[in-house]
């Protein structure tokens, strides 16, 4: 084939003019018209084509230039829907994307609106030549010239709607991209109760009391509460991973998949596209990342990690940060391709993100680091199991839990820590284990319980998944090591630590110490040696706060 897989290219215009590989997605237009609420929210992954989407039923919808826009949509599936081509080129639309909203404080993302608002009221100046009166007029000037004060920002968007239905005689339709991205990036940054106030208003007043808004869609990662941003919204529909319809909007079909890999003579790849890609369950469907596929054609059919790096995770860090021994376990029995099952919120409140453990479950479903594989509905109300879609998110998932306690630079030292503990050398084991402690970890973190270094040295450890089964807190002779190190291969040592936390750094030898007789006494060898390791290295690790001791016990 001559076409070129689409690589970044969100404008439905751009890819369908210059003639990219598209895999249509508008039978979601013929869908949506046969019902939909005033305000459809829909929450996907990022790079899930949420943003291609909003642009395709921009150009659909959008009344001017609506005969060139009928070109676009020659030989896709939704002009053979009568009923929905009825609505092709019948509204204004207000296009607003959200992912580009991001700064470290609120002064600069105050800065950042002004100027996303202005270019949207630049996009229809047009509507200047409009007999409006004169205090209409100064408002849209000023928006326009970046020069509104909060209040009138937060307005912005009831009044562009007011705006083109005069001009129109026809109610506005709303499309909002990644409307979630700035509100995370205020809560990463320090600043959500100043920001939430004036996104609260901002949507309140363009989806709740807005009497020019004919239909809103919104795309994002998270579902916030409805209590924090959409308060008394009563006509809300929401798509999300595990309900809600639309299944299919995003992300690619097994079907789309072995047409485009029909297209590319590619078909003795699918069994690779299959194991590396597919795996995502939304509202029951099988789904592949889109992403990862057009990036698996376009590099010449290379099976690798494309999603990398697609998706922030500073909420995902502060989960980890708060990482207990019980969901320790959970992301092992993860990392071995077993399920967990847990109850699912889908909506979030960012105050409380960081007290609620069982968070963690939310988010990484919601970000597409695990899939939904099943549900049950039991006394205590429904539950999800819960798993790694694929063998990229597995070595995304991998990554990206070491990553979290630290950068590029600071592999090294990680790279050097697990050598020593692998090869005996105690010393060294504890000079870097204190260098991770010193540099990667806050003050407040460490003054955790012995729960928080638990978690801190299996999210370390799991780099060595491909060396040792990692299995934590299991029974082994009379008692139940906390974390053990099973090799994969005959020639590596089997490793056992135990963890003591004090709270006087002068008890940290006695700790340590204690932590050895621990293992010794309570015959934590038992499991190791009936699977035939010869060679078993024993850690008791002593923490206070910031400080570590690391003793080499008996074998």
């Amino acid at each position: 084939m001559n076409k070129v897989l689409p690589i970044g290219t969100e404008y439905f215009a751009k890819l369908r003019m210059n003639g990219y590989y598209f895999v249509d997605k508008t039978t979601f237009l013929s869908e949506f018209f046969r019902g939909h609420a005033d305000v459809t929210l829909i929450t996907r992954p990022r790079r899930f084509g949420k943003s291609l989407l909003l642009s395709m039923t921009q150009q659909f919808l959008d009344i001017e230039g609506a005969s060139e826009h009928r070109k676009l949509f020659e030989g896709l599936k939704v002009m053979d829907d009568p009923a929905a081509m009825t609505e092709q080129g019948t509204r204004p639309v207000i296009f607003l994307t959200m992912k580009n909203m991001e700064w470290d404080t609120w002064g600069g993302m105050q800065k950042k609106v002004a100027w996303e608002l202005s270019q949207l009221y630049r996009s229809f100046k047009f509507l200047q030549q409009d007999d409006m009166d004169e205090d209409v007029r100064a408002v849209f000037d000023s928006i326009r010239s970046e020069k509104a004060d909060i209040e009138t920002m937060s307005g912005a968007l009831q009044f562009l709607c007011q705006l083109l239905e005069a001009h129109y005689g026809r109610k506005a339709v709303l499309l909002i991209d990644e409307y979630d991205a700035p509100i995370q990036c205020a809560w990463s940054n320090h600043y959500y109760k100043e920001a939430i106030g004036f996104f609260r208003s901002l949507y309140s007043s363009a989806f709740k009391s807005n009497p020019s808004l004919d239909f809103a869609i919104l795309t994002g990662v998270l579902r916030i509460a409805k209590e924090s941003i959409f308060s008394g919204l009563n006509n809300l529909k929401v798509s999300s991973v595990i309900s809600g319809g639309f299944a299919d909007a995003c992300g690619y079909t097994r079907e789309e998949v072995t047409k485009l890999a029909r297209d590319f003579g590619q078909e003795d790849k699918l069994g690779e596209i299959a194991s590396w890609y597919d795996g995502y369950n939304f509202h029951g469907m099988d789904i592949y990342n889109p992403w990862s596929v057009n990036n698996y054609f376009s590099e010449g059919c290379k099976a690798r990690k494309y999603w990398v790096r697609t998706s922030g995770n500073s909420i995902l860090k502060a989960m980890l940060l708060q990482l207990d021994q019980r969901r320790a376990r959970h992301l092992e029995k993860l990392m071995e391709g077993k399920t967990i099952r847990t109850r699912i919120e889908e909506s979030f409140i960012y105050p409380d993100i960081e007290k609620h453990r069982a968070n963690l479950y939310d988010v990484l479903l919601a970000t597409g680091y695990l899939k939904c594989v099943g549900a049950i509905d039991d006394e205590d109300g429904e539950k999800y199991d819960l798993s790694i879609p694929n063998m990229e998110i597995r070595r995304v998932f991998r990554d990206e839990i070491l990553k979290f306690l630290a950068s590029s630079e600071d592999r090294s030292i990680l790279d050097d820590l697990l050598e020593a503990m692998q090869e005996g050398d105690a010393e060294s084991f504890q000079k870097c284990l204190q260098t991770v402690l010193r540099d990667m970890v806050s003050f407040h973190d460490a003054a955790q319980p012995e729960s928080f270094y638990h978690g801190l040295i299996l999210g370390l450890s799991v780099w060595l998944d491909k060396r040792y089964f990692i299995r934590s807190n299991r029974e082994s002779g009379y008692g139940r090591f906390d974390l053990a190190f099973f090799p994969k291969k005959p020639e590596l040592p089997g490793i056992v630590l135990e963890f003591k936390s004090v709270e006087q750094e002068k008890k940290l030898a006695d700790a340590a110490e204690e932590a050895c007789k621990q293992m010794e006494e309570k015959a934590y060898d038992t499991e190791l040696e009936a699977a035939g390791v010869q060679d078993i290295w024993h850690y008791g690790i002593a923490f206070c706060k910031k400080h570590v001791l690391v003793k080499m016990g008996n074998a």
